[in-house]
């Protein structure tokens, strides 16, 4: 990647005063930024960010170590059936050079921690399956017909390949439905799951764990229903905060100590305007024993709903599993949206992960399942044969992933209205800041760490992750 000069000189800047030309720099660290004009695309900078006693009067935000909050589990995209079958159709060399570039950390590859995957095909499928699909009118209440079957031929190759770069990404998966022969209209879109089935149900998702154990992959953890309130996907499954609450402290919870996995539940994996959905289940102590924490979407409501949720139960953990972004996408716009509400909204309402949708699509943004399958989802990467785009998601989580790595814990900054903000440390020690300017101009201002000063600034809508 080139690099662009830096524009962030410590001492040159407007309104930087000094107060002592002999104070000397005690800590110098790095900028990587993302302006919207593509002039810089997560290019780190030439110039150091360099910590001094001098002031001025700009705005400052404070990184306060002192006071600690979640633990970062990670960052990253969903790997659909999609987006694995375009990238292991790609030539050995190409496809190796691109997962390095998405998994490695070092260097300009980014670094992505989490994925997120589909129990079955989600609707960046080309055709709807399961894992134990049967001709209408048969069950298989003991499934005795369980096969990973079509990600065999994508997924688990390329998660394979993944784990050889980065063998401590975390996973999660996520049904978009139940095996047709569970729901109520034994149709893949919409419906609900029978009361008879919820005890096999629980068991598709054990076997989904141990199979993938067997292919040595691990699931890290699992969230029960994607979307249970929307029934418009292909496939989709509506499954009610009541429902859910019943299969989890009857089958689900009690299946998974059963078969002793450590695969943490999830609930709920819906949008923020529902809060009482996951607070109702965890005011159920018979449920609530058997979950980690609750998964959210902001295609409506507010992202602070994740603090109210974690103020009503502060033992239950919060975890932000998608967004999209349309087709063809705006860098602007997208990144500072996604920027400003996830990577520094989410976490600053305490979520351990922020995972854009999805990781992969070809320039048609092609496959997608008919009667409901999103037709205009952009990937953070675009494949078209060999040939690699990189597009708005990418950016965004690549601001987050390379340096807040997982077991980075957020630490205090105050919130400035045109410099929304979030801190953390690393496990190695370092101070990671990610900042946005959400100004129509310019805006000059100071990171401030143990006393001590470091002045830059960034372009309108533009993105700088400072680390030292």
């Amino acid at each position: 990647m080139q690099i662009a000069p830096s524009r962030i000189l410590a001492g040159i800047l407007p309104g930087f005063f000094l107060i002592s030309f002999s104070a000397a720099a005690y800590a110098q660290g790095e900028l990587w930024l993302t302006n919207p004009d593509k002039s810089a695309l997560f290019q780190k900078q030439g110039a150091p960010l360099v910590f001094s006693v001098a002031t001025n009067a700009n705005p400052t935000i404070e990184v306060d170590e002192t006071k600690t909050y979640q633990t970062i589990d990670g960052f990253g995209f969903t790997l659909t059936g999609g987006s694995a079958r375009h990238i292991v159709r790609m030539a050995p060399a190409p496809r190796a050079a691109l997962l390095r570039e998405l998994f490695a950390t070092d260097g300009t590859n980014i670094g992505t921690s989490y994925l997120r995957l589909s129990i079955g095909a989600s609707d960046l499928n080309e055709q709807v399956f399961s894992y134990d699909d049967l001709p209408a009118g048969q069950t298989d209440p003991e499934l005795k017909q369980f096969d990973l079957g079509p990600d065999r031929a994508d997924v688990i190759p390329v998660l394979k390949e993944i784990l050889t770069i980065n063998p401590d990404l975390k996973l999660l998966g996520s049904p978009w439905s139940a095996p047709t022969w569970m729901k109520t209209t034994n149709d893949t879109r919409g419906a609900s799951l029978k009361p008879e089935f919820h005890d096999a149900y629980a068991q598709y998702f054990v076997k989904y764990i141990q199979a993938m154990k067997a292919e040595g992959i691990r699931i890290d953890a699992i969230t029960i229903q994607n979307e249970p309130l929307h029934p418009g996907n292909n496939p989709s499954m509506f499954m009610p905060a009541e429902q859910q609450a019943t299969f989890i402290k009857r089958s689900l919870g009690p299946a998974f100590a059963a078969a002793k996995l450590d695969t943490k539940i999830l609930l709920y994996d819906h949008n923020c305007d529902r809060p009482d959905y996951p607070l109702s289940i965890l005011n159920d102590p018979a449920a609530a024993k058997f979950v980690d924490g609750s998964a959210f979407h902001l295609y409506a409501g507010r992202i602070e709903v994740l603090t109210t949720v974690h103020d009503a139960h502060p033992d239950k953990r919060l975890y932000f599993t998608e967004q999209w972004i349309g087709a063809p996408g705006n860098l602007r716009g997208d990144l500072n949206w996604h920027v400003r509400e996830l990577i520094i909204g989410a976490t600053r309402n305490w979520s351990r992960t922020v995972l854009e949708w999805n990781l992969a699509s070809d320039p048609r943004w092609e496959p997608h399942t008919d009667r409901g399958g999103c037709d205009r989802c952009l990937g953070a990467v675009t494949i078209d044969g060999n040939q690699v785009m990189r597009n708005p998601a990418y950016y965004i989580i690549a601001h987050a992933a390379k340096f807040v790595r997982p077991g980075s814990v957020r630490i205090a900054s105050n919130p400035l209205r045109m410099l929304p903000n979030v801190a953390f440390k690393t496990p190695d020690g370092r101070r990671v800041v990610i900042v946005l300017n959400n100004s129509q101009g310019r805006q000059t201002f100071n990171l401030r760490h143990q006393g001590k000063l470091a002045p830059s600034a960034l372009d309108s809508n533009a993105v700088g992750t400072y680390v030292w």
